[in-house]
């Protein structure tokens, strides 16, 4: 799977490049398949106008109201109640799978239920394209900063499907989001490398193989 993290969605020319990069071609050309399920475990979310904004591309998060040739939606709460040859091959069919922001454990809890968890790895051409909790689902762990909904018994355990870990939106101090104070206290509890990115920075993972595309700003807090 080729994967595209990014804090805030496709903010910048730099970021969208490295999308069409992935895809091999132009976005009007490509499928995409967008997740919403993040979006109902976070509490400033939650259901409602939010996933409806991101779905229909209202949201000022560039994410499904790029040009897609195509956009359907995958809600991972449902699939566990459904046929897998319902969802499977809709998943496979996709050039790209948008996933929204939210809760983290929240999605990742979703993403084992429903299965799409174990289809990633055989998702060998398929883009996937995180925003914020979208891309820090994974990483292998979220740190306890992070953690607000979590699933019975759990941790703050994440899919590690990465070995970095990301603290999304430090966009500075007169800029909604978090602070590098925070993130360096958020790091403080992960051993790892761990990345503090701005809104206009994002990563692209292929064949294990990381590259950071920004416009902004980034540091790695510790290696």
């Amino acid at each position: 799977m080729k994967l595209l993290l990014t804090s805030a969605g496709v903010r910048n020319p730099s970021i969208e490049a490295a999308l069409v990069g992935l895809l091999g071609k132009p976005i009007a050309e490509s499928t995409a398949l967008c997740i919403p399920t993040a979006q109902y475990g976070h509490p400033n979310v939650g259901p409602g106008e939010g996933p409806w904004k991101f779905i229909s591309g209202r949201s000022d998060l560039r994410m499904t109201g790029l040009g897609w040739k195509s956009v359907g939606v995958l809600e991972l709460t449902a699939l566990p109640s459904i046929d897998e040859d319902l969802w499977v091959p809709k998943v496979r069919e996709a050039d790209v799978l948008l996933v929204a922001g939210g809760d983290v454990l929240y999605l990742a809890h979703w993403m084992r239920e429903s299965g799409l968890a174990d289809l990633l790895p055989t998702l060998d051409d398929t883009v996937w394209v995180g925003l914020s909790a979208g891309s820090m689902v994974l990483t292998p762990r979220v740190g306890e900063d992070f953690v607000q909904w979590r699933p019975k018994g759990g941790g703050d355990e994440t899919l590690g499907l990465v070995d970095f870990f990301i603290c999304p939106h430090v966009n500075g101090d007169d800029v909604p989001g978090n602070t590098l104070a925070e993130a360096e206290e958020w790091a403080a509890g992960i051993e790892g490398p761990a990345y503090a990115v701005d809104d206009e920075t994002a990563f692209v993972v292929v064949d294990g193989r990381l590259e950071i595309v920004s416009e902004g700003h980034w540091t790695l807090l510790h290696a």
